[in-house]
Protein backbone atom coordinates (compact mmCIF):
# COMPACT_ATOMS: atom_id res chain seq x y z
CA UNK A 1 0.00 0.00 0.00
CA UNK A 2 1.48 3.35 -0.87
CA UNK A 3 1.23 6.02 1.92
CA UNK A 4 0.58 9.88 1.24
CA UNK A 5 3.34 12.52 2.62
CA UNK A 6 1.23 12.61 5.91
CA UNK A 7 1.61 9.29 6.88
CA UNK A 8 5.37 9.37 7.36
CA UNK A 9 7.15 6.47 9.76
CA UNK A 10 8.20 8.11 13.19
CA UNK A 11 11.83 8.10 12.57
CA UNK A 12 11.42 10.33 9.44
CA UNK A 13 9.61 12.65 11.58
CA UNK A 14 12.36 12.60 14.42
CA UNK A 15 14.70 13.00 11.58
CA UNK A 16 12.81 15.90 10.49
CA UNK A 17 12.83 18.04 14.07
CA UNK A 18 16.65 17.48 14.31
CA UNK A 19 16.92 19.18 11.00
CA UNK A 20 14.89 22.02 12.01
CA UNK A 21 16.99 22.46 15.80
CA UNK A 22 20.53 22.13 13.68
CA UNK A 23 19.40 24.99 10.76
CA UNK A 24 17.81 26.91 13.53
CA UNK A 25 21.64 26.86 15.19
CA UNK A 26 22.97 27.31 12.25
CA UNK A 27 21.17 30.53 11.56
CA UNK A 28 22.15 32.03 14.49
CA UNK A 29 25.86 31.85 14.07
CA UNK A 30 25.41 33.51 10.70
CA UNK A 31 23.50 36.31 12.65
CA UNK A 32 26.16 36.35 14.98
CA UNK A 33 28.97 36.46 12.49
CA UNK A 34 26.91 39.40 10.37
CA UNK A 35 26.39 41.46 13.49
CA UNK A 36 30.58 41.00 14.28
CA UNK A 37 31.16 42.38 10.92
CA UNK A 38 29.11 45.25 10.64
CA UNK A 39 30.69 46.21 14.26
CA UNK A 40 34.18 46.21 13.10
CA UNK A 41 34.48 47.23 9.32
CA UNK A 42 36.89 45.80 6.41
CA UNK A 43 38.88 47.79 4.79
CA UNK A 44 37.53 48.62 1.35
CA UNK A 45 39.74 47.51 -1.48
CA UNK A 46 41.26 50.11 -3.77
CA UNK A 47 38.50 49.03 -6.85
CA UNK A 48 35.59 48.92 -4.14
CA UNK A 49 36.59 52.70 -2.84
CA UNK A 50 36.42 53.33 -6.87
CA UNK A 51 33.02 51.62 -7.16
CA UNK A 52 31.62 53.15 -3.76
CA UNK A 53 32.49 56.84 -4.61
CA UNK A 54 30.86 56.26 -8.13
CA UNK A 55 33.88 58.45 -9.32
CA UNK A 56 37.32 57.64 -11.10
CA UNK A 57 40.08 60.18 -10.41
CA UNK A 58 42.61 59.84 -13.36
CA UNK A 59 45.62 62.33 -13.58
CA UNK A 60 47.24 63.70 -16.67
CA UNK A 61 49.12 65.48 -18.75
CA UNK A 62 48.10 68.45 -21.48
CA UNK A 63 49.38 67.12 -25.14
CA UNK A 64 48.12 65.68 -28.22
CA UNK A 65 48.74 62.46 -27.25
CA UNK A 66 47.15 62.80 -23.43
CA UNK A 67 44.79 65.24 -22.91
CA UNK A 68 43.33 68.06 -24.59
CA UNK A 69 40.27 70.22 -25.00
CA UNK A 70 39.01 69.91 -28.49
CA UNK A 71 36.22 72.43 -30.00
CA UNK A 72 33.18 70.63 -28.33
CA UNK A 73 34.31 68.33 -25.72
CA UNK A 74 37.79 66.89 -24.42
CA UNK A 75 39.99 64.69 -26.46
CA UNK A 76 43.14 62.48 -26.61
CA UNK A 77 43.94 59.01 -26.59
CA UNK A 78 44.77 58.63 -23.26
CA UNK A 79 41.65 60.53 -22.13
CA UNK A 80 39.38 58.37 -24.50
CA UNK A 81 41.27 54.82 -22.83
CA UNK A 82 40.45 56.09 -19.41
CA UNK A 83 37.05 57.33 -20.28
CA UNK A 84 36.51 53.57 -21.53
CA UNK A 85 37.83 52.27 -18.57
CA UNK A 86 35.00 54.70 -16.61
CA UNK A 87 32.59 53.24 -18.25
CA UNK A 88 33.63 49.57 -18.27
CA UNK A 89 33.14 50.09 -13.97
CA UNK A 90 30.05 52.29 -14.47
CA UNK A 91 31.87 55.25 -12.70
CA UNK A 92 32.07 58.77 -13.75
CA UNK A 93 35.21 60.27 -15.02
CA UNK A 94 36.88 62.82 -13.36
CA UNK A 95 40.27 64.02 -15.73
CA UNK A 96 42.67 66.13 -13.33
CA UNK A 97 45.22 67.32 -16.44
CA UNK A 98 48.43 69.10 -15.50
CA UNK A 99 51.31 70.82 -17.39
CA UNK A 100 53.99 68.83 -16.61
CA UNK A 101 54.71 65.50 -15.44
CA UNK A 102 56.65 66.50 -12.36
CA UNK A 103 53.53 68.51 -11.12
CA UNK A 104 51.48 64.90 -11.25
CA UNK A 105 53.18 62.91 -9.26
CA UNK A 106 52.51 63.91 -6.03
CA UNK A 107 48.97 63.97 -6.65
CA UNK A 108 48.82 59.99 -6.79
CA UNK A 109 51.72 59.79 -3.76
CA UNK A 110 49.34 61.63 -1.68
CA UNK A 111 45.91 59.42 -3.03
CA UNK A 112 44.59 62.01 -5.09
CA UNK A 113 44.00 60.76 -8.05
CA UNK A 114 43.52 56.47 -8.81
CA UNK A 115 46.03 56.55 -11.63
CA UNK A 116 48.31 58.56 -14.35
CA UNK A 117 47.09 57.86 -17.69
CA UNK A 118 49.79 60.22 -19.41
CA UNK A 119 52.03 58.07 -21.61
CA UNK A 120 54.40 56.75 -18.89
CA UNK A 121 57.07 54.51 -19.56
CA UNK A 122 57.77 51.16 -17.69
CA UNK A 123 61.72 51.94 -16.76
CA UNK A 124 63.04 49.64 -14.26
CA UNK A 125 63.61 52.96 -11.85
CA UNK A 126 60.14 53.84 -12.34
CA UNK A 127 58.85 50.03 -11.59
CA UNK A 128 60.66 49.97 -8.26
CA UNK A 129 58.65 53.06 -6.88
CA UNK A 130 54.92 52.52 -8.43
CA UNK A 131 52.96 49.84 -9.41
CA UNK A 132 52.42 49.45 -13.50
CA UNK A 133 48.65 48.21 -14.91
CA UNK A 134 49.13 46.36 -18.15
CA UNK A 135 51.43 47.60 -20.96
CA UNK A 136 49.54 48.97 -24.21
CA UNK A 137 52.04 50.42 -26.49
CA UNK A 138 55.24 50.56 -27.14
CA UNK A 139 57.80 53.55 -27.95
CA UNK A 140 61.54 54.60 -28.56
CA UNK A 141 62.82 58.04 -27.17
CA UNK A 142 64.55 59.82 -30.03
CA UNK A 143 67.21 62.29 -30.80
CA UNK A 144 65.36 64.55 -32.63
CA UNK A 145 67.63 67.73 -34.61
CA UNK A 146 66.84 69.72 -37.73
CA UNK A 147 67.04 68.33 -41.73
CA UNK A 148 69.67 70.19 -43.52
CA UNK A 149 72.18 70.35 -40.18
CA UNK A 150 74.92 67.20 -39.85
CA UNK A 151 72.80 64.60 -38.69
CA UNK A 152 74.37 63.28 -35.33
CA UNK A 153 75.05 59.52 -35.20
CA UNK A 154 75.48 59.14 -31.40
CA UNK A 155 75.83 60.83 -28.21
CA UNK A 156 79.27 61.68 -29.45
CA UNK A 157 78.52 63.27 -32.32
CA UNK A 158 76.29 66.28 -30.54
CA UNK A 159 77.74 69.21 -31.10
CA UNK A 160 75.26 72.35 -29.79
CA UNK A 161 72.80 72.37 -26.87
CA UNK A 162 70.77 69.60 -26.28
CA UNK A 163 67.37 70.63 -24.13
CA UNK A 164 64.68 68.12 -22.41
CA UNK A 165 61.70 68.68 -20.72
CA UNK A 166 62.45 68.46 -16.90
CA UNK A 167 61.42 65.34 -15.67
CA UNK A 168 62.01 61.97 -15.61
CA UNK A 169 60.32 60.52 -18.32
CA UNK A 170 62.92 62.60 -19.99
CA UNK A 171 65.96 62.14 -17.62
CA UNK A 172 66.06 58.82 -17.45
CA UNK A 173 66.70 57.75 -21.13
CA UNK A 174 69.89 59.95 -21.23
CA UNK A 175 70.77 59.17 -17.46
CA UNK A 176 71.81 55.92 -18.36
CA UNK A 177 74.02 57.04 -20.72
CA UNK A 178 76.25 57.99 -18.67
CA UNK A 179 77.88 56.71 -15.62
CA UNK A 180 76.99 57.97 -12.27
CA UNK A 181 80.52 59.91 -11.61
CA UNK A 182 79.39 61.84 -14.98
CA UNK A 183 78.04 64.82 -14.93
CA UNK A 184 74.74 65.52 -17.29
CA UNK A 185 75.84 66.98 -20.40
CA UNK A 186 72.43 68.51 -21.41
CA UNK A 187 69.74 71.48 -20.47
CA UNK A 188 66.27 70.84 -18.65
CA UNK A 189 63.72 73.25 -18.63
CA UNK A 190 60.34 73.44 -16.97
CA UNK A 191 58.93 76.27 -18.94
CA UNK A 192 58.75 74.34 -21.96
CA UNK A 193 56.55 71.00 -23.10
CA UNK A 194 57.71 68.46 -25.70
CA UNK A 195 55.84 70.01 -28.60
CA UNK A 196 57.23 73.56 -27.92
CA UNK A 197 60.89 71.77 -27.81
CA UNK A 198 60.56 70.07 -31.10
CA UNK A 199 58.94 73.50 -32.74
CA UNK A 200 62.18 75.45 -31.41
CA UNK A 201 64.46 72.72 -33.23
CA UNK A 202 62.56 72.98 -36.63
CA UNK A 203 62.87 76.73 -36.19
CA UNK A 204 66.37 76.76 -35.55
CA UNK A 205 65.99 78.10 -32.14
CA UNK A 206 67.20 74.54 -30.07
CA UNK A 207 69.93 72.45 -31.73
CA UNK A 208 68.30 68.70 -30.20
CA UNK A 209 65.85 67.29 -28.09
CA UNK A 210 64.77 64.40 -27.32
CA UNK A 211 61.15 62.91 -27.84
CA UNK A 212 59.21 59.56 -27.48
CA UNK A 213 58.63 58.42 -31.58
CA UNK A 214 54.59 58.70 -30.51
CA UNK A 215 54.83 62.04 -29.68
CA UNK A 216 57.09 63.31 -32.61
CA UNK A 217 55.43 61.13 -35.69
CA UNK A 218 52.33 63.34 -35.11
CA UNK A 219 55.24 66.50 -35.06
CA UNK A 220 56.45 65.08 -37.75
CA UNK A 221 53.58 66.23 -39.78
CA UNK A 222 53.39 69.99 -38.82
CA UNK A 223 57.24 70.42 -38.64
CA UNK A 224 58.50 68.37 -41.64
CA UNK A 225 61.91 69.15 -40.90
CA UNK A 226 62.29 67.18 -38.02
CA UNK A 227 65.04 64.42 -38.43
CA UNK A 228 65.89 61.49 -36.18
CA UNK A 229 69.46 61.07 -35.51
CA UNK A 230 69.57 58.22 -33.32
CA UNK A 231 67.76 55.91 -30.91
CA UNK A 232 68.41 57.03 -27.45
CA UNK A 233 66.15 53.83 -25.84
CA UNK A 234 65.52 50.14 -27.03
CA UNK A 235 61.57 49.91 -26.81
CA UNK A 236 59.90 50.72 -23.84
CA UNK A 237 55.95 49.73 -23.07
CA UNK A 238 54.02 52.15 -22.05
CA UNK A 239 51.23 51.72 -18.94
CA UNK A 240 49.19 53.81 -16.47
CA UNK A 241 50.85 54.14 -12.96
CA UNK A 242 49.18 53.07 -10.28
CA UNK A 243 50.38 53.67 -6.52
CA UNK A 244 53.08 51.33 -4.49
CA UNK A 245 50.04 51.02 -2.22
CA UNK A 246 47.60 49.64 -4.42
CA UNK A 247 46.52 46.87 -3.98
CA UNK A 248 45.82 44.07 -6.63
CA UNK A 249 42.05 44.68 -7.14
CA UNK A 250 42.70 47.79 -9.19
CA UNK A 251 45.20 46.07 -11.33
CA UNK A 252 42.96 43.61 -11.75
CA UNK A 253 40.34 45.63 -12.97
CA UNK A 254 42.96 47.01 -15.78
CA UNK A 255 43.90 43.84 -16.98
CA UNK A 256 40.26 42.78 -17.57
CA UNK A 257 39.69 46.17 -19.55
CA UNK A 258 42.75 45.84 -21.61
CA UNK A 259 42.03 42.60 -22.19
CA UNK A 260 38.41 43.54 -23.55
CA UNK A 261 38.83 46.14 -25.65
CA UNK A 262 42.13 44.23 -26.95
CA UNK A 263 39.34 41.37 -28.71
CA UNK A 264 36.76 43.95 -29.01
CA UNK A 265 38.85 46.11 -31.47
CA UNK A 266 37.56 49.27 -29.25
CA UNK A 267 41.60 49.68 -28.51
CA UNK A 268 42.77 49.35 -32.30
CA UNK A 269 40.37 51.76 -33.39
CA UNK A 270 41.50 54.13 -31.06
CA UNK A 271 45.18 53.74 -31.79
CA UNK A 272 44.21 54.02 -35.61
CA UNK A 273 42.35 57.48 -34.44
CA UNK A 274 45.07 58.69 -33.19
CA UNK A 275 48.25 57.51 -34.89
CA UNK A 276 47.35 54.87 -37.78
CA UNK A 277 48.09 57.64 -40.22
CA UNK A 278 50.84 59.46 -38.99
CA UNK A 279 53.38 56.46 -38.77
CA UNK A 280 54.67 56.55 -41.93
CA UNK A 281 56.09 60.01 -42.77
CA UNK A 282 57.03 61.19 -46.28
CA UNK A 283 59.17 64.84 -45.57
CA UNK A 284 58.87 65.76 -49.82
CA UNK A 285 55.38 64.89 -49.73
CA UNK A 286 54.52 66.82 -46.35
CA UNK A 287 56.56 69.82 -47.42
CA UNK A 288 54.90 70.49 -50.65
CA UNK A 289 51.73 70.06 -48.95
CA UNK A 290 52.88 73.20 -46.70
CA UNK A 291 54.05 74.79 -49.72
CA UNK A 292 50.24 74.66 -51.27
CA UNK A 293 48.94 75.56 -48.26
CA UNK A 294 50.30 78.72 -48.32
CA UNK A 295 50.02 79.51 -51.55
CA UNK A 296 47.29 77.79 -53.51
CA UNK A 297 44.92 76.91 -50.71
CA UNK A 298 43.89 80.61 -50.40
CA UNK A 299 42.33 80.90 -54.03
CA UNK A 300 39.60 78.13 -53.81
CA UNK A 301 39.57 78.23 -49.59
CA UNK A 302 36.39 80.34 -50.29
CA UNK A 303 34.97 77.57 -52.26
CA UNK A 304 35.88 74.28 -49.54
CA UNK A 305 33.86 77.00 -47.20
CA UNK A 306 30.65 77.54 -49.38
CA UNK A 307 30.48 74.08 -50.26
CA UNK A 308 31.59 71.54 -47.79
CA UNK A 309 27.58 71.66 -46.81
CA UNK A 310 27.34 69.54 -43.27
CA UNK A 311 30.84 68.49 -43.50
CA UNK A 312 34.20 70.57 -42.18
CA UNK A 313 35.77 72.30 -45.35
CA UNK A 314 39.28 71.21 -44.24
CA UNK A 315 38.24 67.79 -45.16
CA UNK A 316 36.61 68.14 -48.87
CA UNK A 317 40.11 70.56 -49.15
CA UNK A 318 42.57 67.49 -47.73
CA UNK A 319 40.15 65.07 -50.34
CA UNK A 320 40.91 67.53 -53.61
CA UNK A 321 44.80 67.72 -52.50
CA UNK A 322 44.76 64.22 -52.56
CA UNK A 323 43.07 63.86 -55.25
CA UNK A 324 44.58 67.18 -57.66
CA UNK A 325 46.82 69.10 -55.61
CA UNK A 326 44.46 71.77 -56.06
CA UNK A 327 44.78 71.78 -60.14
CA UNK A 328 41.58 72.69 -61.80
CA UNK A 329 42.16 71.19 -64.97
CA UNK A 330 43.85 67.70 -63.54
CA UNK A 331 43.77 64.79 -65.56
CA UNK A 332 44.35 61.14 -64.46
CA UNK A 333 45.05 58.41 -67.44
CA UNK A 334 41.45 56.73 -66.80
CA UNK A 335 40.18 59.83 -67.45
CA UNK A 336 38.67 61.17 -64.22
CA UNK A 337 39.50 65.08 -64.15
CA UNK A 338 39.10 68.45 -61.86
CA UNK A 339 39.77 69.49 -58.56
CA UNK A 340 37.96 66.61 -56.70
CA UNK A 341 38.29 64.33 -59.86
CA UNK A 342 34.94 63.15 -60.78
CA UNK A 343 34.16 60.37 -63.38
CA UNK A 344 31.85 61.20 -66.30
CA UNK A 345 28.71 59.32 -64.49
CA UNK A 346 29.71 60.88 -60.91
CA UNK A 347 29.41 64.51 -62.65
CA UNK A 348 26.24 63.61 -64.76
CA UNK A 349 24.57 62.27 -61.64
CA UNK A 350 25.78 65.36 -59.27
CA UNK A 351 24.63 67.96 -62.37
CA UNK A 352 28.10 69.14 -63.03
CA UNK A 353 28.86 70.44 -66.94
CA UNK A 354 32.26 70.92 -66.62
CA UNK A 355 34.43 68.71 -64.62
CA UNK A 356 37.21 71.57 -64.85
CA UNK A 357 35.40 74.40 -63.22
CA UNK A 358 36.82 74.82 -59.48
CA UNK A 359 33.41 75.42 -58.65
CA UNK A 360 31.71 72.87 -60.30
CA UNK A 361 33.54 70.20 -59.11
CA UNK A 362 33.80 70.96 -55.93
CA UNK A 363 30.16 71.44 -55.30
CA UNK A 364 29.70 68.21 -56.93
CA UNK A 365 32.59 66.50 -55.58
CA UNK A 366 31.27 67.43 -51.84
CA UNK A 367 27.83 66.69 -53.06
CA UNK A 368 28.85 63.19 -54.00
CA UNK A 369 30.96 62.50 -50.70
CA UNK A 370 27.81 63.41 -48.31
CA UNK A 371 25.59 61.08 -50.68
CA UNK A 372 28.50 58.43 -49.94
CA UNK A 373 28.20 59.18 -46.58
CA UNK A 374 24.56 58.83 -46.01
CA UNK A 375 24.76 55.51 -47.28
CA UNK A 376 27.29 53.91 -45.10
CA UNK A 377 25.38 51.36 -42.80
CA UNK A 378 23.33 53.80 -39.83
CA UNK A 379 24.90 51.93 -37.33
CA UNK A 380 28.62 52.79 -38.14
CA UNK A 381 29.92 55.64 -36.35
CA UNK A 382 32.25 58.33 -36.83
CA UNK A 383 34.98 58.55 -37.32
CA UNK A 384 35.13 55.06 -38.94
CA UNK A 385 32.11 56.24 -41.31
CA UNK A 386 33.94 59.39 -42.54
CA UNK A 387 37.09 57.06 -43.51
CA UNK A 388 34.49 54.45 -44.77
CA UNK A 389 32.98 56.60 -47.25
CA UNK A 390 36.61 58.43 -48.07
CA UNK A 391 37.61 54.77 -49.04
CA UNK A 392 34.03 54.56 -51.29
CA UNK A 393 34.77 57.58 -53.16
CA UNK A 394 38.06 56.08 -54.34
CA UNK A 395 37.88 52.58 -54.44
CA UNK A 396 33.78 52.60 -55.31
CA UNK A 397 30.51 51.80 -52.68
CA UNK A 398 30.28 48.44 -54.31
CA UNK A 399 34.36 47.31 -53.84
CA UNK A 400 33.76 48.99 -49.95
CA UNK A 401 31.15 46.78 -49.22
CA UNK A 402 33.06 43.65 -50.76
CA UNK A 403 36.06 44.47 -48.58
CA UNK A 404 33.33 44.41 -45.57
CA UNK A 405 32.06 40.95 -46.63
CA UNK A 406 35.65 39.61 -46.65
CA UNK A 407 36.55 41.49 -43.04
CA UNK A 408 33.63 40.06 -41.35
CA UNK A 409 34.34 36.29 -43.52
CA UNK A 410 37.51 36.71 -41.89
CA UNK A 411 37.00 36.78 -38.45
CA UNK A 412 37.01 40.92 -38.15
CA UNK A 413 34.46 43.56 -37.45
CA UNK A 414 33.11 45.21 -40.96
CA UNK A 415 32.33 48.27 -39.00
CA UNK A 416 35.63 49.23 -37.54
CA UNK A 417 37.76 51.13 -40.07
CA UNK A 418 40.53 50.02 -39.05
CA UNK A 419 39.61 46.52 -39.69
CA UNK A 420 38.58 46.87 -43.05
CA UNK A 421 41.47 48.63 -43.88
CA UNK A 422 43.34 45.58 -43.51
CA UNK A 423 41.49 43.26 -45.72
CA UNK A 424 40.70 46.33 -48.58
CA UNK A 425 44.03 45.04 -50.20
CA UNK A 426 42.46 41.66 -50.51
CA UNK A 427 40.46 42.82 -53.26
CA UNK A 428 43.88 42.45 -55.70
CA UNK A 429 44.00 38.80 -54.43
CA UNK A 430 42.08 36.25 -56.86
CA UNK A 431 41.61 33.79 -53.85
CA UNK A 432 39.13 36.09 -52.67
CA UNK A 433 37.61 38.81 -55.41
CA UNK A 434 36.83 35.54 -57.22
CA UNK A 435 33.55 35.21 -54.72
CA UNK A 436 33.46 39.15 -54.28
CA UNK A 437 29.83 40.51 -56.31
CA UNK A 438 31.95 43.37 -57.89
CA UNK A 439 35.56 41.77 -58.40
CA UNK A 440 39.12 43.35 -58.33
CA UNK A 441 40.12 46.20 -57.16
CA UNK A 442 43.16 47.65 -56.10
CA UNK A 443 41.91 48.37 -52.37
CA UNK A 444 45.66 48.76 -51.18
CA UNK A 445 45.48 52.15 -53.08
CA UNK A 446 42.29 53.36 -51.05
CA UNK A 447 43.65 52.16 -47.57
CA UNK A 448 46.70 54.62 -48.67
CA UNK A 449 44.12 57.45 -50.17
CA UNK A 450 42.68 57.53 -47.01
CA UNK A 451 45.77 58.11 -44.68
CA UNK A 452 47.13 60.87 -47.02
CA UNK A 453 43.80 62.20 -46.80
CA UNK A 454 43.60 61.96 -43.26
CA UNK A 455 47.09 63.41 -42.69
CA UNK A 456 46.26 66.50 -44.62
CA UNK A 457 43.67 67.56 -42.90
CA UNK A 458 45.07 66.95 -39.49
CA UNK A 459 47.69 69.51 -40.88
CA UNK A 460 44.80 71.82 -41.74
CA UNK A 461 43.32 72.00 -39.04
CA UNK A 462 46.42 72.23 -36.97
CA UNK A 463 47.53 75.09 -39.26
CA UNK A 464 44.43 76.71 -38.98
CA UNK A 465 45.07 77.49 -35.36
CA UNK A 466 48.52 78.92 -35.86
CA UNK A 467 49.72 82.58 -36.01
CA UNK A 468 53.47 81.96 -35.99
CA UNK A 469 53.48 79.61 -38.95
CA UNK A 470 56.91 77.89 -39.98
CA UNK A 471 58.55 79.27 -42.94
CA UNK A 472 57.86 76.57 -45.63
CA UNK A 473 60.34 77.74 -48.17
CA UNK A 474 63.40 77.65 -45.39
CA UNK A 475 63.01 73.76 -45.13
CA UNK A 476 65.96 72.40 -46.98
CA UNK A 477 66.15 70.27 -50.22
CA UNK A 478 69.22 68.60 -51.27
CA UNK A 479 70.44 65.46 -52.19
CA UNK A 480 70.84 63.38 -48.98
CA UNK A 481 66.88 64.17 -48.10
CA UNK A 482 65.96 61.18 -49.66
CA UNK A 483 69.11 58.99 -48.01
CA UNK A 484 67.85 60.52 -44.65
CA UNK A 485 64.60 60.00 -45.09
CA UNK A 486 65.37 56.44 -45.78
CA UNK A 487 67.16 56.48 -42.76
CA UNK A 488 64.30 58.13 -40.48
CA UNK A 489 62.13 55.60 -41.67
CA UNK A 490 64.33 52.72 -40.52
CA UNK A 491 64.55 53.98 -37.12
CA UNK A 492 61.07 54.49 -36.98
CA UNK A 493 60.95 50.47 -38.10
CA UNK A 494 62.26 49.32 -34.88
CA UNK A 495 59.77 51.85 -32.96
CA UNK A 496 57.30 49.59 -31.99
Amino acid sequence: MVKSINDKPLLNRKIAKQFKKIIACVISILSFLVLSSCSQPQPSSSLGSILDAGVLKVGSVYGRTTYYNGPTSPEGFEFELAQGFADYLGVKLEVYPYYSYRELLPQLDNHQVDLIAANVTMTQQRKSKYRFGPAYQSVNFELVYKKGEDRPRDIEQLEGNLTIVANDLYREPLASLIDESETMFWTETDEKDIEELLEMVSKDELDYTISDSNILAVARRRYPNLGIGFSVTDTLEIGWLLNKDTDDSLRAALIEYFGSIQSNGFFSALEDKYFGHVQSFDYVDTRAFMRSVDKTLPVFKELFEAYAGDNDWRLLAAMSYQESHWKPKATSPTGVRGMMMLTLGTAKDMNVTSRTDAEQSISGGSRYFSSLLRRIPARIQSPDRIWMSLAAYNVGLGHLEDARVITQSQGYNPDLWVDVKKHLPLLRQKKFYKSTRYGYARGDEAVNYVDNIRRYYDTLIWLEDQTDLPLIDEFPVDPEQALEQTDDQNSESNSG
